[in-house]
């Protein structure tokens, strides 16, 4: 018999995140996976009192992360449906579920269960650590300095008003990143021309660098984020690290600076939606 019960303490599931991250062909898009996935709902498997797997489901409705045991008795491919089919009382309503092409087990799931997706982003990754050596010398430099506290009010509006982020959201996010030493900012004037996050895993995935960049609109099409990328990857490089990094699929001036950087996109994140 399994039962569904809400998880509260996230540390319980370590072990099998673990091993659900173990089970990706590719690094796992980190703000999803440590940004969005601690904001949701997590629900676990059991099977007589033993936590056996796991699903996340985050406040629209739409499933995020999912995984069962090889070693449970529960057939994964039942349980999968149940639960989307809104048959759990615990969970409730499932609309349908963000996906990687890196995550084999839990796409075909998805897929056995609806045809309905679309693209909603494209993941990058560094193919070798002499990628950004080869690249650096085609692309103009760019100095970039580490953010501090006393510059967050300027960096949370300059965000604001690039990419429309809430700025309460973002006042955290950043001051997290500038305690980290993991958030960097291009300047002119006094002014903020572009940031870029240089964002390190402190569990699983820990010999990658989550890349992220912001180019003010007026600074765009220039070859600005190409130049902000290359210092990110430089950056990674230099502390042992590999660089990874996502966009929208819509957004096709990022996907052109990221490719001219020296990252290549094989893996996409879909978004399912269940009837």
């Amino acid at each position: 018999m399994l039962d569904i019960k809400k998880i509260t303490t996230l540390s319980d599931l370590s072990e099998l995140k673990t091993a659900y991250f173990a089970g990706s062909t590719a690094p796992l898009d980190g703000m999803w996976h440590f940004g969005f996935v601690p904001m949701s709902d997590h629900y676990g498997f059991y099977e007589n009192d033993i936590l056996v797997g796991y699903c996340v489901l985050n406040g629209e409705g739409y499933l995020l992360q999912f995984y069962l045991a090889p070693t449970a008795s529960a057939n994964i491919a039942d349980l999968f449906t149940l639960i989307i089919e809104n048959n759990n009382s615990v969970i409730g309503e499932v609309k349908g579920a963000f996906v990687s092409t890196a995550e084999p087990q839990y796409l075909s799931l998805c897929m056995d269960n609806t045809e309905s997706f679309k693209v909603n982003a494209m993941m990058y990754r560094q193919n070798q650590e002499s990628d950004a050596s080869r690249h650096s010398g085609r692309i103009e430099g760019i100095k970039m300095t580490l953010a501090t506290e006393e510059q967050i009010d300027k960096l949370v509006e300059f965000a604001s008003s690039a990419i429309g982020a809430p700025k309460e959201w973002l006042t955290g996010y950043y001051s997290n990143l500038i305690a980290r030493q993991e958030l960097w900012g291009y300047w002119e004037n006094d002014s903020v021309l572009a940031t870029g996050e240089c964002r390190k895993f402190d569990e699983h995935q820990t010999q990658f660098a989550d890349l992220g960049m912001i180019v003010a609109q007026a600074e765009r099409g220039k070859g600005l984020a190409t130049r902000v990328l290359n210092f990110l990857i430089q950056h990674a490089n230099s502390q042992g690290l590999q660089a990874m990094c996502s966009t929208e699929s819509s957004n096709i001036g990022a996907q052109k600076a990221i490719a001219r950087a020296g990252l290549s996109s094989k893996n996409r994140i879909l978004q399912f939606d269940f009837d």
